[in-house]
């Protein structure tokens, strides 16, 4: 059958310049199973999306056009490390600040199990715990691939330890505001996946008060990635787990980003060993990082929530997840679509300061509670307290 993508004719494809996505089989939301096999020009990488375009239905905007590719960034500009260090120094503080009075907060470091590299991160905990294992916790991954726990995630943070999690955010290898050894040492859906999944280790040695059985992992955008990945390599660690807004499939994402812009985005090191193509194992590797190829191995609760107006994970990419869930994972899986709500890829996390906020001024990180991040917390608070109870011990006490 003919499956139309919405993009228009295909462009003719240069055979010296082309090479091969992997055919994969899927089921579309309507229960349709889609054989897609297809090609990619490297000279029109940013418009021949055939390839990675998920035939859309129902949920999904009609007709989109993909966004232009961006240039490549500008050779020789690398990043200020000193200036990185300055801003993650106030970044604590404002948590310091967020922390008093409503919960213990914790800066430190643990070794990552693949290779005992130091990650450090933030840990939050209850003024008052119950007694041993009578907690439920959160593994709190944060957004982009050069990013950090960012201080606007502090009223959702509160939130948690309010409602009795004891919650552990890890900067994971890549991250930004712990020196160039850190920067530079970024392996885009591999070691730091290890380095997230390293922090149940540390929940489960150094927190008495966190019940083994009971801990869960949230994320957003290329933290949904990491989310998603953990839960499909490491199956019954977790008991449940959210992932908003979520990265989907990495051959999508060279498309539509433009390929040379986002490989040396996410594989600056090259520890792919090129881009798709290049050989079997190059795109095992792709498919390995992409949670859209690990949909089988999912065997935990799961929630999921995506927008149609996502400049960032847009909806071809992100609904290519959502209909695998409803059709493989009915019963686990727990999908929402929103309709172009404020804030798009922020919509559920953005704050009256943006993404920023003044380091000084707690409020200008109040939520901004549009009706549509009032839903998507309400339903995530909702799935992950029934999934997980941290009101009660183990025994339901």
């Amino acid at each position: 059958m003919t499956l139309d993508h919405g993009l228009g004719p295909r462009p003719e494809v240069s055979s010296a310049t082309r090479f091969m996505m992997p055919s994969e089989t899927f089921m579309t939301s309507v229960g349709t199973v889609a054989r897609i096999s297809c090609t990619l020009s490297m000279a029109a990488a940013a418009t021949l999306l055939s390839f990675a375009v998920w035939p859309v239905q129902g949920d999904a905007r009609q007709g989109a056009v993909p966004p232009p590719a961006s240039a490549p960034p500008a050779q020789g500009r690398g990043p200020n490390f000193d200036a990185q260090l300055q801003q993650q120094a106030q970044v604590d503080e404002v948590w310091k600040m967020a922390s008093v009075g409503h919960m213990k907060m914790t800066k430190a470091k643990y070794k990552s199990r693949v290779d005992g590299m130091e990650i450090p991160f933030f840990l939050f905990q209850p003024l008052t715990v119950r007694g041993p294992k009578q907690h439920a916790a959160l593994v709190w991954v944060h957004p982009d691939i050069r990013g950090r726990v960012y201080a606007y995630y502090f009223p959702y943070v509160q939130d948690a330890v309010a409602r009795g999690y004891t919650v552990i955010a890890p900067e994971y290898r890549g991250s930004v505001g712990y020196g160039q050894a850190h920067y530079d040492a970024i392996d885009y859906g591999g070691a730091e996946v290890d380095d997230v999944i390293t922090a149940t280790s540390y929940l489960k040695e150094n927190c008495p008060e966190v019940d083994p059985a009971r801990i869960g992992i949230i994320g957003w955008s290329h933290g949904g990635m990491i989310t998603l990945l953990s839960i499909t390599r490491e199956v019954s660690l977790f008991k449940a787990a959210a992932a908003l807004v979520p990265v989907t499939n990495l051959f999508q994402r060279l498309a539509w980003a433009g390929v040379e812009r986002q490989h040396q985005s996410i594989d600056p090191a090259n520890r792919y060993g090129g881009l798709p193509g290049a050989s079997a194992q190059v795109n095992q590797t792709y498919k390995d990082r992409s949670p859209i190829y690990q949909i089988d191995k999912l065997q935990i609760p799961l929630i999921v929530h995506i927008t149609k107006n996502d400049g960032d994970v847009h909806i071809e990419e992100a609904m290519q997840l959502v209909d695998a869930l409803r059709n493989r994972k009915p019963n686990l899986a727990e999908t929402k679509v929103y309709d172009n709500p404020p804030g798009g890829h922020l919509f559920d996390r953005q704050t009256s300061g943006g993404r920023g906020g003044d380091s000084q001024k707690l409020e200008t990180y109040t939520p901004t509670m549009t009706r549509e991040q009032r839903d998507s917390w309400a339903r995530v608070w909702a799935f992950l307290d029934y999934n997980l109870d941290p009101y009660h011990g183990p025994d339901g006490k």
